[in-house]
C-alpha cells in the first residue's frame, strides 16, 4: 500500500474528513392499521355476538357486552384494530363462524 494521496484507498480517507461521520437514519414508516368493525343487523342473536367477541377477540365477557351494545346500539363496533393481515384473518374468522349458524353477521375492516 503507497502512502500517496492518489491511491484510491487513501483518496477515500482524506475526502472522509469533510462529511458529517453520522449519516442520517432513515425514518421507517410503520404499515397502517385496520379497525376489525361488527355490523348491526336485526337477526343475529345478541349472545352469538358476545360468544364471537371472546372467542375471536380473546375478549373478556363484560368488554364483549360492551361492544356487542355498541353494535346494536350505534350501527357498529370496533373489535380491535391490528395490521392488515391480522385483520384479513379476524374478518374471515368471523364471517365463517357465522356462515357455519346461519346469521347474517357482517364484519369488515377499515384503514384506522
Amino acid at each position: 500500500m503507497s502512502d500517496h494521496p492518489d491511491h484510491p484507498d487513501q483518496q477515500e480517507q482524506h475526502g472522509s474528513h469533510d462529511l458529517a461521520v453520522e449519516e442520517a437514519r432513515p425514518k421507517i414508516k410503520q404499515p397502517p392499521l385496520y379497525r376489525v368493525v361488527l355490523i348491526n343487523d336485526d337477526f343475529t342473536p345478541m349472545e352469538f355476538v358476545v360468544e364471537i367477541l371472546e372467542s375471536v377477540f380473546g375478549m373478556e365477557r363484560t368488554r364483549a357486552t360492551q361492544v356487542m351494545l355498541e353494535v346494536h346500539t350505534k350501527g357498529k363496533g370496533v373489535c380491535g384494530v391490528y395490521n392488515y393481515e391480522i385483520a384479513e384473518t379476524k374478518v374471515a374468522q368471523v364471517m365463517g363462524i357465522a356462515e357455519q349458524h346461519q346469521h347474517p353477521l357482517l364484519c369488515t375492516m377499515e384503514e384506522s
